[in-house]
């Protein structure tokens, strides 16, 4: 079951009977998968055991590396040539390791489909998303030229999409829309099985709410069989009665998705639930979660080598100012305009007053498009301001290159994805020294590299200084960005979703770590977010933006438990909750 293909999207059921069958819709027994590699063989997958029936729900939680995306490969056949099956995939009670090609490229589209992870990349920038739904509908005849558009149509209404999307492109559609392209793409050819590979990753959680209320309605409606990937599994609770959650190529625990959420049983189901916190919860209030398992010895060397177990800063240890401190970057009636292809006038900041003051943590929080990056962005200097003042110290931010320079030393910004943040032929020592050799900052280089690694938690230092990129974990590749800022000695980090890329336990060791830069060194952050959970976690005051305005702010635990505005409500109550699934 090696054979490669073309990428599996497919259909949309319809509300005709499901056939009947004494077989579970997909079994797979005792699967295995080894890769061949350079360094030898790597098993991915041992001894998998699994069911779905129809109009079931399971859920596959793990993080990067544990082997869930490969299982879901293994159902189709879409894994590369390099990986060695063993066991059984059966599909309707028919061995897909036993399908001749025609046989398999009929079951990718019309049995099975898979709604890939990250739309924009899986959707060709180049073709409008109308034609790309049709695809399948024209490669499985299911469709004449005649009806072939209306066809299109009925599929964009079913996943809340107007007919007139079909003529755009993918970068014209939100990350929202793009993922519901992706969905109705997957349901054209009207599957028994749909699987779905982290579809709501980087989505903002009302997005998330609907992508999630979309495929549990097709799931009831259709009676669909569901596979849904994720490392979050409170999205698994909302969505999935079963969880199934694997580690190191293995199915270390199993059971209805409330059981595996309140009680697990697994110290590594443990650390997912643990990772993302319930907002309101007090024992999460500073104490982001970070225990996880001891890597296997083969793991110890792109493990992260901060500990696991550091104590975590408690909410009595919170640093947060008093109201009348002096803010170290503020924004006062700030407003950034663009305009659209027909020049008309898009207000994307509106108006907006925010401070954030020495040892603090602000979460600015809002849905994709409310207009934080371009707070974010004009905060820092990289885009021009259309009225009102960004001031540093109680100064105005200068406007000249050169000043502007010296500006940014002491406001460093901290990117969402480690690996395109960092040059892949950059050795640690030359990314993290980089910042101070372009601000020309005198004194022993070395010395410098060494402690923003120490302050970042690459311990010893020595051992990182001349590793390349794609030889550290996730993780470590952030700790190296954040202390390529530390090494300019920042007064304030403005970090644009800083954990979204990361794996549940690294999150917290993230978070911790810019907790204790907090309290250790005095340093401010704002930290951009759509995840308001990260929001409870770590920060003293949240700032919640609604088309460009800040519409609430005020401290966490008065904004995220006791909202005053609408729209505050409204991200609320768009959180995964594990009682509806």
């Amino acid at each position: 079951m090696t054979d490669q293909a073309a990428p599996a999207s497919t259909g949309e059921p319809t509300g005709e009977p499901a056939r009947e069958s004494a077989a579970p819709l997909l079994e797979l027994r005792d699967l295995g998968v080894t890769y061949r590699t350079a360094d030898g063989d790597v098993e991915a997958v041992r001894g998998v055991d699994l069911t779905i029936d129809r109009g079931e729900t399971l859920g596959i939680a793990g993080e990067s590396g544990s082997g869930k995306s490969t299982v879901a490969a293994s159902v189709l056949r879409l894994l590369p040539r390099s990986a060695t099956v063993t066991g059984q995939v059966l599909l309707d009670g028919e061995d897909v390791g036993g399908m001749r090609w025609g046989r398999l490229r009929a079951v990718r589209w019309s049995e099975a489909s898979v709604v890939f992870q990250g739309a924009m990349h899986a959707l060709n920038p180049v073709q409008r998303v109308g034609r790309q739904i049709a695809e399948p509908l024209r490669l499985h005849g299911l469709a004449t030229e005649s009806d072939v558009d209306a066809r299109v149509e009925e599929l964009l209404a079913q996943v809340d999409l107007p007919a007139a999307k079909a003529r755009s492109y993918p970068h014209e559609l939100s990350g929202g829309q793009k993922q519901r392209v992706m969905i109705a793409m997957a349901l054209a050819c009207r599957p028994s099985l749909v699987i779905a590979d982290e579809p709501t990753t980087a989505l903002d959680v009302v997005v998330q709410a609907q992508v999630l209320d979309l495929l549990g309605r097709l799931v009831a409606e259709r009676g669909i069989g569901l596979m849904f990937i994720t490392h979050d599994l409170s999205v698994l609770a909302a969505t999935c009665r079963r969880i199934a959650v694997m580690y190191q190529g293995e199915i270390v625990e199993t059971g209805a998705s409330k059981e595996v959420m309140s009680a697990p049983r697994h110290e590594h189901t443990q650390a997912l639930a643990g990772a993302f916190p319930t907002v309101g919860d007090p024992a999460s209030r500073y104490r982001p979660a970070t225990r996880t398992p001891e890597p296997a010895a083969e793991e110890t060397a792109s493990a992260d080598s901060a500990p696991r177990t550091a104590a975590p800063e408690t909410a009595a240890e919170s640093t947060a100012p008093e109201s009348d401190a002096p803010a170290l970057l503020s924004a006062r009636e700030l407003r950034v305009h663009f305009r659209d292809r027909t020049g008309a006038t898009v207000p994307a900041v509106a108006g907006v007053d925010l401070d954030v003051h020495a040892g603090e943590i602000v979460a600015l929080v809002g849905q994709s498009g409310s207009g934080k990056t371009t707070l974010a962005r004009t905060l820092l200097g990289l885009q021009r301001p259309t009225s009102g003042r960004v001031l540093h110290g109680g100064d105005p931010v200068p406007s000249s290159s050169a000043a502007l320079r010296a500006y940014r030393r002491h406001v460093q910004l901290v990117l969402q994805d480690p690996s395109s943040a960092l040059n892949p032929r950059h050795t640690v020592y030359e990314s993290v020294a980089e910042g101070p050799r372009i601000h020309g900052l005198e004194g022993d280089e070395h010395a410098r590299v060494v402690a923003a690694l120490e302050a970042a938690e690459l311990r010893p230092a020595e051992q990182f200084l001349s590793r390349l990129p794609h030889e550290l974990s996730g993780g470590q590749r952030q700790r190296v960005v954040i202390a390529g800022a530390l090494a300019l000695q920042p007064g304030v980090l403005v970090a644009d979703e800083p954990v979204a890329s990361l794996d549940a336990s690294v999150r917290g060791e993230i978070l911790g770590l810019l907790l204790r830069l907090r309290r250790e060194l005095g340093l401010a952050a704002l930290v951009i977010t759509h995840d308001l959970g990260l929001a409870w976690n770590i920060a003293d005051r949240v700032a919640v933006m609604y088309r460009g305005e800040l519409v609430e702010i005020g401290n966490v635990d008065e904004v995220l438990v006791r909202p005053r505005h609408d729209y505050t409500r409204a991200l609320l109550e768009a959180l995964p909750n594990e009682h509806t699934a």
